[in-house]
Formats: C-alpha cells, sequence, structure tokens
C-alpha cells in the first residue's frame, strides 16, 4: 500500500476545482484512459492581463493523479500564462509533501497538462503523434518525453524513468532503449569532427589542447544540463577536474569523468588519465 501524506489524502478525498470551465480560453488534454491515467485540463484567461481566472479538471487515475491535478489548479490559479509555465511537476510534488515514487508520473501528468493548454491557448501546434518516436509501447511514451522529464528532474536509471514516465514498466522490452537514451543524455561522447593531433605534443601543446577541449567541447554540454568542470591541474598525462553545479550531487558523475576520460584520449592522447578533485 502507498504511504500518502495528509495533503495528498486532503486532496484526493476533497479535490478542488473539478469539472470543466465553461466556454473555455484554453484545454489540455494529456494520457489515455487505456494506459490508466487521463487527465483534462481547462482554463479561463482574462485576455488583457493574462492571467488564468479559473482552472478545473476532469481525471481518471489513482488518489495521487486526482491529487496533483486539484493542486494543479489551485498553484496555477491567479497567475499570469507565463507564471504559471514556470510551475514544474516537482512543485506539484513539493506542495504535496511529496508522493510516492512510483507515483511521480501524476505530477508529469500534471505539468504536461499545463503544458498543453498554454499551447491551445496560443494557438500553436503541437507535435503530431505519428511525428514522435515511442520507446515504450505498453503506455505509449515518446523518446522526447522521457529526454525532457529526465533532463528536468535529473533522472539517471531507468527505476526512476519508470516511476516518472510509467516507460518500462510493462513488458520491459523499451528498457535497453531507455538505457541508451539516458546514456546519450548524461554520457561525454567524442566529436568526431575534432581534428586529431600531431602525434608528438610538447607539454605546452598537450595542456593548450586539453584546455581547448574542455572549454568548447565539455563544459558547454554539461552547462546545458545545469553543471559545470573546472580544469584543476595537467601533469604529464594526469589531468585533475573538479566537477560543479549539479554534476557534483549527480550518482552518474563518474561516468561522466570516464566519458571525458574518453574524448581526451582520443582526441590528445592514449594515455590521458581523467581524476576528480
Amino acid at each position: 500500500m502507498w504511504e500518502y501524506t495528509k495533503k495528498v489524502k486532503e486532496f484526493f478525498l476533497h479535490p478542488k476545482n473539478v469539472g470543466e470551465v465553461e466556454n473555455p480560453d484554453a484545454v489540455g488534454e494529456v494520457g489515455s484512459m487505456i494506459c490508466g491515467d487521463a487527465l483534462k485540463l481547462t482554463l479561463k484567461i482574462d485576455k488583457e492581463t493574462g492571467k488564468i481566472m479559473d482552472a478545473k479538471f476532469q481525471t481518471f487515475g489513482c488518489a495521487s493523479a486526482i491529487a496533483s491535478s486539484s493542486v494543479l489548479t489551485e498553484l496555477i490559479k491567479g497567475k499570469t500564462v507565463d507564471e504559471a509555465m514556470k510551475i514544474s511537476n516537482q512543485d506539484i510534488a513539493d506542495y504535496l509533501g511529496g508522493l510516492p515514487r512510483e507515483k511521480m508520473h501524476c505530477s508529469v501528468m500534471g505539468r504536461e497538462a499545463l503544458e498543453a493548454a498554454i499551447v491551445n491557448y496560443r494557438g500553436e501546434k503541437e507535435l503530431p503523434e505519428a511525428e514522435e518516436k515511442i520507446i515504450c509501447k505498453c503506455f505509449e511514451v515518446s523518446e522526447e518525453k522521457i529526454r525532457r522529464v529526465a533532463r528536468e528532474n535529473h533522472l539517471t536509471t531507468v527505476e526512476e524513468i519508470t516511476n516518472y514516465t510509467k516507460a518500462g514498466g510493462g513488458c520491459g522490452s523499451c528498457i535497453p532503449d531507455i538505457e541508451a537514451i539516458l546514456k546519450d543524455i548524461w554520457y561525454i561522447k567524442a566529436v568526431p569532427e575534432m581534428p586529431r593531433p600531431p602525434k608528438k605534443l610538447t607539454n605546452l601543446q598537450k595542456i593548450a589542447l586539453i584546455q581547448d577541449i574542455i572549454e568548447k567541447e565539455i563544459r558547454p554540454r554539461l552547462q546545458a544540463d545545469g553543471g559545470d568542470l573546472e580544469l584543476i591541474d595537467v601533469d604529464g598525462n594526469r589531468v585533475v577536474v573538479s566537477l560543479r553545479a549539479m554534476c557534483v550531487a549527480c550518482p552518474m558523475g563518474g561516468v561522466t569523468i570516464e566519458g571525458i576520460q574518453e574524448k581526451l584520449r582520443e582526441l590528445v592522447s592514449e594515455d590521458i588519465v581523467v581524476e576528480a578533485e
């Protein structure tokens, strides 16, 4: 049995804003009853101020889905559309005092419904489902969703992806694909277009090349995901670096170091050894 907080129980037993806004300005529908969860979010938006004046939901799902949807409507009412878009699925879970890790996908569904409603309000076009690459056929989870949720929540394992998206929680045939996506997101890969150095480098040339690769190829990728890196020392073939920002607490830090080492071995010298300070 799931361990629910008092707030989850409160918003499940006494949900707020259930129903559908009359003549809504925005409608967001996500999920599928076939897959076990579905949510419809309707909004009334003041066209002059851009504020969300009313928000209601209709959901098919468990206690976490109902509680998450109800909290979402409370969080966004009174906010402008731009302010509402800054609300993350983690904000929804935090407001509830946390959700069981296996139920985090309910907060993700709420965030997706909000995004879909705002896309609808702005008259933007969503990517047609036919153009999305479905990774998990059991729950119809696309590669784009797995990548987005993994980056937003810093997920590094298949189990975490399953908890947040359901992908991999059915037949399991998509697990190798999920693992490949995670490795692609968090692993620093060599850039083939980088020119290979001459066979013999002076120590100064080696240091300069290492600095150049780190600054132009490695740090930008880490910074794009909220991480960073600092070059501490180069002593012969020994390269000492220090992980910064989100990389410090990332469980995949070791994999990141291995990826940096692989890149430097390919582009500088096969004898390079990278160590974290």
